[in-house]
C-alpha cells in the first residue's frame, strides 16, 4: 500500500534514516490519507532522540522535548518529530508521569489511543500496521489498541475522543471499547475544561455531531454536561414536537451541519420532507460565515433549549409550555460556557442567539427593521439559519406556516439591507454633537434624544435628514 508523502516529510524522515535512525509519518495524517482525506498536518516518529533530531534541522523548536517532541520548523510549517516512546504510569488519569524512550516501533505504537491512529509509513517500509488499523478503517470502526479499560485509566479523555473521531469519520465505537468508556466515563471529573471543550468543539463541528448521543448514552455527558442529560429526558407534550428536549436539539446540530457545509441535499437524511426554497435561502445566508461562526451556530442548537426542562408546565389539557425558556436559556447558556472556559466572544453571541431564537417577526418592513435594531444586524443572517434549524427539527405537520413566515421575513431584510435603511443610532442623519450645537444639553438627554430619533426613522426611514431630524429633537427635547 504506497501513500505519497509530502517533500517536507519526506526530507525529514530521508534525512534521519540517512543517519542511521528509523523514521515514519504516523497517527491522524496516515488515518486520513488511507481514508482518501487531507490530512491537517503531518506528524513523524523517529528512533532518533530529540538532541540528535535538533542537530539535524536548521531550524527547530522545543515544543514538548522532556517527552520526546521537537517541532522541525520547515519554510513556515512546523512537523512535530517525536522519538519512540513508552510512557510511564499514568497516576492522575491524564498524563503519563514520565516516558522512556526506545527503539521499538512496535513499542511506541502499541501506547497509542485508537487502533486507526496507530499505524506509520515511510517509503522504504511501506505501511506497519501491527493492530489491524486498516481493517477498522474498512469496517468503519473505533477500537482501542489493546485492553480499551488500560487505555481509558492512562487517559480519560480518550472516551470522548472516541466519541468525536466517531463523529468525524461516520465510524461505531467498538462494543468492549464502548462497554470499558461506560464503565469509566466518571473519570472524565479528572479532565480539564479545556480539554473537554476542544472535543466536543470538534464533535459539534463534525460530519455525523449527532454521534453526542453516544456521549450520553455512555454517561459522559452526565460529567461534563448534565443539562443535556436533562434535555434527553424531557418529553415535550407539544404538537409542536415529536421528540424530546434533547433529542429534538441533537436533530438541529445535525440540520445545522447540513446547512454549513457544502453538501446541503444531506439534510433530507435528517428530515422527512424540505419545504421548497429552504436550502437556497440557507446556502446565501451561511455566506460569509467563518470557522468560529459555525462552531457558535453549531453550540447554540445544542443548547436554544437548555431551559425547557427547568421552566416547562402542563396544562389541565396535558400540554406542555415552556414560557420564558429563551430568557433562562440566555442565563444557563453562559453559565454552562464559562464553565467549559469558552471565550468571551463565544460566550456573547452564543447568548444572544438563544435569547432570540424564538423571536417572531412580522414579514413587514416597518417590524422586521425594528427587529434588526433590537437584535442586532451582525448575527441577524446567523439567527435566520438558527430559526430554520429549530423549525425543521420540530414536528414535520408544522413546518409549512413557520417556514413561509421565515422566508417572507428574510426577503424582506434582504431588501432593506439593499436599501441601506437606518437600522442602528449611527446610521442616522445626525449625531450627538449636532443636537448640543441645537442648544440641546449635553449628557443622558443626547441618548434620550437619539433613540427617540431612531424610533421616528425605524417607523419612516425617509425621515433620516438633517433638518428633519433636528426639528424632531427640539420638539423631544421642548417636551
Amino acid at each position: 500500500m504506497e501513500i505519497i508523502l509530502p517533500g517536507d516529510v519526506s526530507y525529514i524522515i530521508n534525512r534521519l534514516e540517512e543517519a542511521g535512525y528509523e523514521a515514519y509519518a504516523v497517527g491522524g495524517c496516515v488515518r486520513d490519507t488511507l481514508l482518501g482525506r487531507e490530512p491537517l498536518d503531518w506528524d513523524i516518529t523517529t528512533s532518533a532522540e530529540p538532541l540528535f533530531i535538533k542537530s539535524c534541522f536548521r531550524r527547530t523548536v522545543d515544543t514538548g522535548i522532556k517527552h520526546g517532541t521537537v517541532t522541525v520548523m520547515i519554510g513556515g510549517t512546523g512537523y512535530e518529530v517525536t522519538t519512540y516512546r513508552i510512557d510511564g504510569k499514568y497516576e492522575d488519569g491524564r498524563h503519563p508521569e514520565n516516558v522512556e524512550f526506545t527503539s521499538n516501533l512496535r513499542l511506541d505504537l502499541g501506547r497509542r489511543d485508537f487502533t486507526v491512529n496507530a499505524m506509520a509509513y515511510n517509503n522504504k517500509s511501506g505501511l506497519i500496521d501491527e493492530f489491524n488499523g486498516v481493517k477498522d478503517l474498512k469496517d468503519g470502526i473505533i477500537r482501542c489498541v489493546g485492553n480499551p479499560g488500560s487505555r481509558f485509566d492512562e487517559d480519560a479523555l480518550r472516551m470522548l475522543r472516541a466519541v468525536r473521531f466517531s463523529g468525524q469519520l461516520g465510524f461505531t465505537i467498538e462494543e468492549n471499547t464502548r462497554q470499558a468508556a461506560t464503565e469509566r466515563a466518571e473519570n472524565l471529573k479528572k479532565i480539564s475544561a479545556e480539554r473537554i471543550r476542544t472535543e466536543l468543539s470538534k464533535l459539534l463541528v463534525s460530519k455525523y455531531p449527532g454521534k453526542i448521543r453516544e456521549a450520553y448514552n455512555t454517561g459522559m455527558t452526565k460529567v461534563f454536561l448534565p443539562e443535556f442529560d436533562k434535555m434527553m429526558e424531557t418529553v415535550q407534550y407539544n404538537p409542536h414536537h415529536i421528540y424530546t428536549v434533547g433529542e429534538h436539539s441533537v436533530r438541529s446540530v445535525e440540520i445545522m451541519g447540513c446547512f454549513l457545509r457544502e453538501d446541503g441535499n444531506s439534510i433530507r437524511n435528517h428530515v422527512s420532507f424540505v419545504p421548497e426554497g429552504v436550502l437556497e435561502q440557507t446556502e446565501k445566508l451561511r455566506t460569509g460565515i467563518d470557522k468560529k461562526h459555525k462552531l457558535m451556530l453549531c453550540i447554540v442548537m445544542l443548547l436554544h433549549d437548555v431551559a425547557k426542562p427547568e421552566v416547562m408546565t402542563v396544562d389541565e389539557n396535558g400540554t406542555g409550555h415552556f414560557y420564558g425558556h429563551p430568557q433562562k436559556g440566555e442565563e444557563m447558556a453562559e453559565g454552562i460556557l464559562k464553565r467549559l472556559s469558552f471565550d468571551n466572544n463565544t460566550v456573547s453571541v452564543v447568548k444572544r442567539l438563544i435569547k432570540y431564537h424564538d423571536y417572531r417577526i412580522v414579514p413587514v418592513k416597518r417590524a422586521v427593521r425594528r427587529a434588526v435594531s433590537k437584535i442586532g444586524r451582525d448575527i441577524m443572517e446567523m439567527l435566520f439559519l438558527v430559526q430554520y434549524a429549530d423549525i425543521l427539527a420540530q414536528n414535520p405537520v408544522t413546518f409549512e406556516e413557520k417556514v413561509k413566515n421565515l422566508k417572507n421575513v428574510i426577503g424582506k431584510y434582504k431588501e432593506i439591507i439593499e436599501e441601506e435603511t437606518p437600522l442602528c443610532i449611527k446610521d442616522l442623519d445626525i449625531n450627538g454633537n449636532d443636537l448640543i450645537s441645537a442648544g440641546i444639553k449635553p449628557g443622558p438627554e443626547i441618548g434620550r434624544v437619539l433613540g427617540m430619533l431612531l424610533d421616528i426613522v425605524l417607523e419612516e426611514p425617509g425621515q433620516n435628514k438633517k433638518d428633519i431630524l433636528l426639528s424632531h429633537a427640539k420638539e423631544i427635547a421642548g417636551a
